[in-house]
């Protein structure tokens, strides 16, 4: 069969959802589900097989994600070619059905979106290129490039993927409800980069349903004549388990559009997120009475061009060196009126900044972000606050962030955390769609202008953007590592997690280049010897030295005005160091902060 002349002159009818119909089998969508094709290639083979006896043209192979990038974060790095290898074979096994079917290699994005930032397009490109070479040289009949976002990932990947110059090459982005891909990029902007690449048709899959679909294809078809390719969504999923969906499907409502996007100009047909060999049977049937039919009546929409992005800065918070800012956390139980008495009197006593972090525990608790909100704006102080990322996804991190911005918040703390293991939830479980660095990235683009996604909104926000590094890590090359990973997302001002020796700060900022960035040292009192040592052998990444455990135990009952005169010292050596520091009293503290204000 040639692929070029078939699609100009005819129809083909690809398959359907490979990853919904492994997750309808009880995996995870969490994983690597290439990885199947060496681990439970009956399944594959056998989902393979329903999309054949269903009559479809074309079927892709379980290599969706198979790149070098993408396998790596499930361990499966140095398998790349074995995994398409097998990928190919199991499906032109099921091929072998008398009739004539297409293996097609599916191809998508070298990353995924949050590993986007954080590679480059070398690295893009020669991930794509062992995936193409890989499947080409297994016998593919076709490259399937699918579900890519960013433009500048696509014109990418066609350029690779026309290297294997024996193997016919099929390229579809994917587009928003507001016909726009994650870029910005509208249908006619695709069609622009790709007017001369050697593909064989050109489209789109995911994201959108039906209806949407229609819209895009529309609008595909109005600035180009080459052949055309749709596979919509089911719709949308509904969620029936903390970590499983499913797909409530119309088939007579999708039938209904495939009829349509077929009498618009679709040559190449499947489906994609939700769609099953039922509804794929019934696009064979929809084929079929196209192809008695005369051809399609072109409708187009036109749009708008893209816009261009620009890089995000913003200043760094700094605590003058003879100030303090103190961290204050939530009250327990919701309750903010003793946390707005905490700090009107630290406020009182000269502290101009106060930074709210999360408690340790499970307790209700009134969020940081809205107990800053409310000090800044009862008590006219100054507020930061930490933001994790452990409990929340991406959309609500940046519906929350967007919300504290409209209301003045404008200083954050970006940490990943933990979900507490003890209190009235003990079972809470984590969310982690990013970590900090993930954070960090969406403030940045935030300030410039974009969602994570890469949408354009209305304004700019003007986040001064902040992260945590550790001095007492057991690995600090690492530590200064991940620091400047988050300087180079974009954080422009570092808190350090509590200091207890100046030797750990002073070695950790010597790996660090901090000509751009603030660092602030957080210090925390420590009230007794059962404190601190709590903190020495419980907590990971606290290093307490040997001297000032030594004199807490031999302080006996006066140990918390030892602890008080070991932070004053703390003080005067690391003040040097830092362009500030961060009192964090765990317990009284508006005295200890007096305390310490009047002492330094």
């Amino acid at each position: 069969m040639n692929l070029g002349q078939t699609l100009q002159n005819g129809i083909l009818v690809c398959d359907g959802a490979m990853g919904t119909m492994l997750h309808a089998a009880g995996n995870s969508l969490d994983q690597a589900l290439p990885a199947l094709n060496l681990t439970n290639a009956a399944l594959v083979g056998t989902i393979h097989n329903s999309y054949v006896d269903a009559g479809v043209d074309v079927i892709q192979t379980n290599t969706f994600g198979a790149s070098r990038l993408r396998l790596s974060a499930y361990g499966y790095g140095d398998q790349v070619e074995e995994i398409n290898r097998a990928g190919v074979r199991l499906a032109r096994e099921a091929a072998q059905a008398g009739r004539s079917v297409l293996v097609a290699g599916s191809v998508a994005p070298a990353v995924n979106v949050h590993q986007r930032r954080r590679t480059s397009a070398a690295q893009r490109r020669d991930a794509l290129r062992e995936q193409a070479t890989a499947l080409a040289g297994a016998g593919v009949d076709l490259v399937l490039l699918e579900t890519f976002g960013y433009l500048d990932e696509l014109v990418e990947a066609v350029e690779i993927a026309t290297e294997q110059a024996a193997v016919p090459v099929v390229a579809q982005a994917t587009f928003g409800s507001d016909t726009r891909t994650l870029s910005g990029h509208t249908p006619r902007d695709v069609v622009t980069a790709l007017a001369g690449a050697p593909i064989e048709a050109l489209g789109f899959n995911c994201t959108l349903g039906p209806q949407g679909s229609l819209a895009v294809l529309r609008a595909l078809r109005e600035h180009t004549d080459r052949p055309l390719t749709v596979q919509p969504n089911a719709g949308l999923p509904r969620r029936v388990a903390p970590a499983r969906f499913e797909y409530d499907i119309d088939s007579e409502y999708f039938l209904r559009y495939v009829r349509e996007l077929l009498d618009s100009g679709a040559r190449l047909v499947g489906g994609c997120c939700g769609t099953t060999p039922t509804q794929l049977a019934a696009i064979v049937q929809a084929a079929e009475e196209y192809r008695r039919r005369s051809g399609p009546e072109l409708v187009a929409t036109p749009r708008a061009s893209a816009r261009p992005s620009t890089a995000a800065d913003g200043p760094a918070p700094i605590t003058g060196p003879d100030e303090f800012m103190v961290e204050l956390a939530p009250s327990p139980a919701g309750g903010v009126e003793e946390s707005l008495d905490i700090a009107r009197q630290l406020r009182d006593a000269g502290i101009g900044q106060v930074s709210v972090v999360g408690s340790r525990n499970a307790r209700a608790q009134v969020n940081p972000v809205n107990l800053a909100l409310h000090l800044h704006q009862r008590l006219g102080i100054e507020t930061l606050a930490s933001v994790t990322t452990w409990d929340r996804t991406i959309m609500a991190l940046q519906a929350d962030l967007l919300g504290a911005h409209t209301l003045g918040l404008r200083r954050i703390i970006c940490e990943t955390g933990n979900p507490p293991l003890l209190g009235d939830y003990p079972h809470v479980d984590g969310i982690w769609d990013v970590d900090s660095y993930g954070l960090i990235e969406l403030l940045a683009g935030l300030n410039n202008g974009e969602d994570y996604s890469g949408f354009q909104l209305p304004a700019k926000t003007e986040f001064e953007i902040g992260a945590r590094i550790n001095p007492g890590s057991r690995e600090p090359t690492r530590e200064a590592a991940r620091a400047t990973w988050k300087i180079d997302a974009g954080a422009r001002f570092l808190v350090t997690r509590p200091v207890f020796d100046p030797a750990d700060l002073e070695r950790l900022l010597e790996l660090i280049s901090t000509d751009n960035v603030s660092v602030l040292a957080a210090v925390q009192p420590l009230t007794s010897f059962a404190e601190a040592e709590l903190l020495a052998h419980e907590v990971p990444d606290v290093r307490i030295p040997r001297r000032t455990l030594d004199a807490l135990y031999n302080a006996g009952d006066h140990a918390h005005g030892v602890g008080l005169e070991l932070t004053l010292d703390l003080v005067s050596r690391i003040r040097g160091l830092v362009n500030g520091v961060v009192l964090a009293p765990t317990a009284n503290p508006v005295a200890t902060v007096r305390a310490i204000v009047a002492g330094s």
